[in-house]
């Protein structure tokens, strides 16, 4: 099917991914009919500051929202909010809605999310245990952080310690339970593990780690948690945060292959042609035997940009390296590249001052940038990933900064 027969595109899912998809395809030029399938009762809105202004009062609900709802009117896209999609047909062209509601589509997006993952002990279904991945989730544990409130947070990743940062501030007692030797373990190195133990032990939080939860405790409501080393804790909200499970089975039932995430190839498309996806459901084929599933609204805008191209014909964009970013306390993290590879790390800046960056390098040449309070080397890395510009550990660590080296030699880049 030719770009000019597309007359019909659905998207399910209304988050980042979603909404940025119907977007592009109208600054696109893209005329036919756009429908936008939510599952939940509000308009699109952001997720990151959930579990940061948000959660402390900084943020009003209403500034949450990406646009008015008056504007999907006024760009002709049909948003349907609480239109949880329950089956996917690819040979009639169809999507049908738990109420019974039927779309056609000539090409379909799959923007469907993640679940978080549920804690698998006795208790996990009290009253004040809660995951934090949607803004009623994010409302519920707000009017649960109460005056003198308890909270232990399972999972030392990024939503746990920003949760723990933000209920610190607003006074209540924290305590993280990770069962790895470190926090963020798999999402940065150990030194940079190591500031965040520090940084949060020094606001307060009781960091246990190497420690697991066996029971959560309480009536109808939560009272308290078990360690497996057997000590009781007491806590009147339990915030798990130990992953993530894509969102695939409505691809898998459509006959889409799907593998921890819904396999997809450089413009994000399925193995079914007429369906793409993109974001926390989406795992991109890079060949070789590799594939990627990204967690990040990055990852969500640039998917979603590949897709809208594709489906009007026009050219891919450009490569634009992975990023992302965390707020605790008066420290922002940014990220830059994949460290995943990395057999070297060094360490710029001054660690006890909170400003740093550590550099990531493979066979000696820089890959990935972790920058705190450092948004100049941020801002550079992407700049030098972004140009295929290639820089030694030498040079990464002889330059006065990294911007120094975004004036690189044109002949030193490399196709991205």
């Amino acid at each position: 099917m030719k770009a000019r027969d597309i007359n019909c595109v659905t998207i399910v899912g209304a988050g980042q991914a979603g909404v940025q998809v119907a977007q592009s395809l109208r600054k696109r030029g893209f005329e036919g009919r756009i429908a936008m399938l939510g599952d939940e009762g509000y308009p699109p809105y952001q997720r990151p500051p959930l579990s940061k202004a948000f959660l402390k009062g900084e943020m009003a609900e209403a500034r949450l929202f990406f646009k008015p709802e008056s504007f999907y009117a006024g760009q002709d896209i049909e948003l349907q909010e609480a239109s949880a999609v329950r089956f996917v047909d690819p040979a009639a062209g169809t999507v049908t809605t738990e109420d019974g509601g039927l779309y056609s589509w000539d090409r379909l997006v799959l923007t469907t999310g993640s679940t978080p993952i549920a804690i698998p002990v006795p208790g996990a279904e009290l009253e004040g245990v809660r995951a934090l991945r949607g803004l009623a989730d994010a409302i519920a544990i707000r009017e649960l952080l109460t005056d003198g409130a308890k909270l232990v947070v399972v999972g030392g990743g990024y939503i746990g310690l920003e949760v723990a940062s933000a209920a610190r501030q607003l006074g209540h007692e924290v305590t993280v339970i990770e069962r790895m030797p470190r926090l963020l373990s798999r999402v940065t190195s150990p030194p940079v593990s190591d500031f965040y133990r520090k940084l949060h032990r020094d606001h307060g939080v009781d960091v246990r780690l190497e420690e697991s939860v066996t029971a959560i405790t309480g009536d109808a409501r939560v009272s308290g948690v078990t360690l497996g080393s057997g000590e009781q804790l007491a806590a009147d909200i339990v915030l798990v945060g130990i992953g993530v499970r894509p969102n695939q089975a409505l691809a898998e039932a459509a006959g889409i292959r799907c593998e921890d995430g819904i396999l997809v190839d450089a413009h994000c498309r399925t193995s079914n042609l007429a369906i793409y996806a993109a974001g926390d459901c989406a795992r991109t084929d890079l060949g070789d035997g590799q594939t990627l599933r990204l967690e990040s609204v990055h990852n969500a805008l640039d998917q979603a940009e590949r897709i809208a191209a594709d489906i009007v014909g026009d050219p891919a964009p450009g490569y634009d390296p992975p990023w992302f970013w965390s707020d605790q306390y008066d420290v922002k993290l940014q990220t830059v590249g994949l460290f995943n590879d990395f057999d070297e790390i060094a360490i710029r800046g001054d660690v006890a001052a909170r400003k740093f960056s550590a550099l990531y390098f493979t066979d000696g040449q820089l890959i990935a940038i972790d920058a705190i309070n450092d948004p100049v080397s941020f801002m550079s890395g992407k700049q030098l990933f972004k140009k295929g510009i290639r820089i030694s550990k030498d040079e990464a660590l002889a330059a006065p900064t990294l911007k120094d080296l975004t004036k690189a030699q044109p002949n030193k880049e490399t196709a991205a």
